[in-house]
């Protein structure tokens, strides 16, 4: 049985919610990633932030990304899985939500540990099952 903290990402870096847009999307080139967790205490999960993210909802509607915090970014409660779930868990819950990422937390802490992103179930798939999920998670 593969686990999501085998295929994972280990040591996802979180932005704070204070942390501007400007600030993220400098740590996401860095990084060469398109999504960070945000974090408040204790790697505490508020949401992720993608790429996208500040694109639309910021520097679309003539916003200022230096003006705007990572936390009104953080709307809604973000999907995630414990690290000791099946990977075939994984795999449903990002289909079925459409999510391209996906936060890991241990169990009984409940912190971030890591994320699983699509380049990380590509290494894991066949071909055909790597078709199917990127099928599913782009369907409109």
């Amino acid at each position: 049985m593969t686990t999501a903290k085998e295929i994972m990402h280990p040591g996802a870096e979180c932005v704070t919610g204070e942390q501007t847009l400007a600030e993220a999307a400098r740590i996401m080139r860095d990084r060469g990633v398109g999504a960070l967790p945000i974090c408040g205490d204790g790697q505490q999960l508020l949401g992720i932030l993608t790429d996208r993210d500040i694109v639309l909802k910021c520097v679309a509607e003539g916003r200022d990304p230096a003006a705007v915090r990572c936390r009104e970014l953080a709307v809604g409660r973000p999907m995630v899985i414990e690290e000791d779930e099946e990977a075939e868990l994984v795999l449903a819950l990002m289909e079925e939500h459409r999510v391209r990422r996906l936060p890991v937390i241990n169990h009984p802490d409940h912190k971030l540990v890591g994320m699983i992103s699509e380049a990380d179930i590509a290494r894991g798939l066949s071909q055909d099952r790597l078709a199917e999920f990127v099928t599913t998670i782009t369907a409109r």
